[in-house]
């Protein structure tokens, strides 16, 4: 979330929090210390009046541990590196089916620039069981963002791991579409005894698409599922964050279902893209 505060003028923008995962108790601390002080809240509105369900990363992190223990060969993810409560469920699935948890050059370098003081892991040698996988296609991207040398330092530090040592002991290991020819040529192509999880919104996934990890996952008998909770705050919970902040006003970021009816909110201030509103002392 992001506070502005300008000669007394209050402007809060909600981001895509959520309640359900490992940080609530900091939502719920924001609450008590702004509740009631907020001019403005810019509130993400994804899931407002929808019905989806929402289940907690913890309850996600015990359905890993499940798989990982259930699958005889290497445990598949793809999942977004940005999505750092994933990378820690998987992380923590990963030490209690005492697997090592492998993840992608890119997903290091993020986990790396947002770790210091936060107790998120990242590769060394507090979190031994975390590697990272050294890939052709990685070190590419990396070289096209003119960050080579990134890609080298992390190539020679003791969490690094090739294709080939990678594929002699089962993991949970971090996969996208983008990467599954780097796999196949290093040996770790999909069997029947590996499993394969899509743990992303299912709007990302064309499974009738053959180039898919889905597909190719399915094509080789591996099992294959969709395990994956939210990463906006449930409607309820938006009530309720809304409610409890309340602004002067609220201005709709995202989201169809602002005047439902049933929905209690502060009062909305509608802005078209790109309109300008002057808020310092407006009643």
């Amino acid at each position: 979330m992001l506070l502005v505060e300008v000669s007394g003028t209050r402007i809060l923008y909600s981001g895509d929090f959520r309640m359900h995962g490992r940080k609530a108790v900091l939502v719920d601390r924001l609450i008590e210390e702004l509740a009631g002080s907020v001019d403005v809240l810019l509130m993400e509105g994804t899931n407002l009046g929808a019905d989806k369900p929402v289940i907690p990363e913890s309850v996600l992190e015990q359905r890993f541990v499940d798989l990982a223990k259930s699958t005889p060969g290497q445990v598949y993810v793809q999942w977004s590196a940005q999505n750092i409560d994933r990378t820690v469920t998987l992380y923590r699935a990963a030490k209690r089916s005492e697997r090592e948890l492998v993840i992608d050059l890119y997903a290091a370098d993020v986990l790396a620039r947002v770790a210091e003081g936060t107790g998120v892991p990242r590769p060394g040698a507090d979190f031994k069981l975390l590697r990272v996988l050294i890939l052709p296609s990685g070190k590419r991207l990396f070289a096209r963002a003119s960050r080579a040398d990134v890609a080298d330092r992390m190539a020679v530090q003791p969490s690094a791991i090739s294709r080939r040592r990678l594929a002699l002991r089962p993991a949970i290991i971090m996969l996208r579409d983008s990467m599954l020819r780097d796999f196949e040529r290093g040996g770790l192509g999909f069997t029947s005894k590996d499993a394969y999880a899509f743990s992303n919104w299912l709007g990302y996934l064309d499974k009738g698409d053959p180039q898919t990890a889905w597909h190719k996952a399915q094509d080789a008998g591996a099992r294959t599922l969709h395990l994956h909770t939210s990463g906006h705050a449930s409607s309820a919970d938006l009530e309720r964050f809304a409610q409890s902040i309340a602004p002067r006003w609220l201005v709709p970021v995202h989201g169809i279902a602002w005047d439902q009816p049933g929905i209690a909110l502060p009062p909305l201030r509608r802005l078209s893209d790109g309109q300008p509103w002057k808020i310092l002392n407006e009643e």
